[in-house]
């Protein structure tokens, strides 16, 4: 069995947000909209105060409340992995009511506006998707290349969130946001595989998870403490 997994070591990240720009690119994320996201947790009265910022995305639960709640099976469970069809997806926001940590959502066409724009923003410029297109010779970019979804950016009230790019695992890739770590932060792989950097990461103790009382029993684990 594969049970794919990732634990983010707090210890490492250093707030860089580099993993949200990263998934951002790679799965052509709309504007105010994020499939990798983070809580900043202050704690503490001046000077005495503890800061921490935690990397949040879907946490693929063992027990996921979206896939329960779907009513067309557009949610499913695969290798430890929770993934979205979008062709079986009515856009009818079950999953997004719920996810108890707000990590699914519905897309809006208005996000992507900038991403075809008909008119030239800048004159000669390259502002705008379209403008980028024209001047390189490339596609309109479509939502996340193919991907998670064949829908196009423009298409309103599917549902969309974070597929640990499955379509880079497929050939045997770690997930855009912890490739482009630059602080090693992100460990990848079979929790199943004793060898696996994520499953010694698990075995080693202090391992935590994003509101464990959810009973969702979450696949996203984080060990360390931020800023140590």
């Amino acid at each position: 069995m594969t049970r794919y997994t990732m634990v983010i070591d707090l210890g490492r990240c250093v707030g860089c947000s580099a993993c949200q720009i990263a998934c951002k690119l790679e799965n052509t994320v709309g504007e105010d909209s994020f499939l990798s996201y983070h809580e900043v947790v202050t704690t503490g009265e001046f000077p005495q105060v503890s800061y921490k910022y935690i990397p949040t995305m879907c946490n693929h639960c063992a027990d996921a409340p979206c896939v329960a709640a779907c009513p067309v099976g557009a949610l499913y469970k695969r290798d430890g992995l929770t993934l979205h069809d979008p062709e079986r997806c009515i856009g009818c926001g079950a999953c997004v009511a719920a996810c108890p940590y707000g990590m699914v959502t519905l897309r809006d066409a208005a996000g992507y506006a900038a991403f075809d724009a008909t008119s030239a923003i800048i004159p000669g410029g390259t502002a705008t998707g379209r403008e980028v297109a024209q001047a390189s010779g490339a596609l309109v970019p479509y939502g996340n290349h193919g991907a998670q979804t064949a829908l196009t950016y423009a298409e309103e009230h599917k549902a969309q969130k974070c597929c640990f790019c499955i379509h880079r695992v497929e050939k045997g890739e770690a997930p855009y946001c912890a490739e482009m770590c630059a602080a090693g932060a992100r460990l990848w792989g079979d929790a199943d595989d004793p060898e696996s950097d994520v499953a010694k990461a698990l075995a080693a103790g202090a391992v935590e998870v994003s509101h464990p009382d959810y009973g969702t029993r979450p696949s996203v684990s984080y060990v360390g403490t931020f800023g140590r």
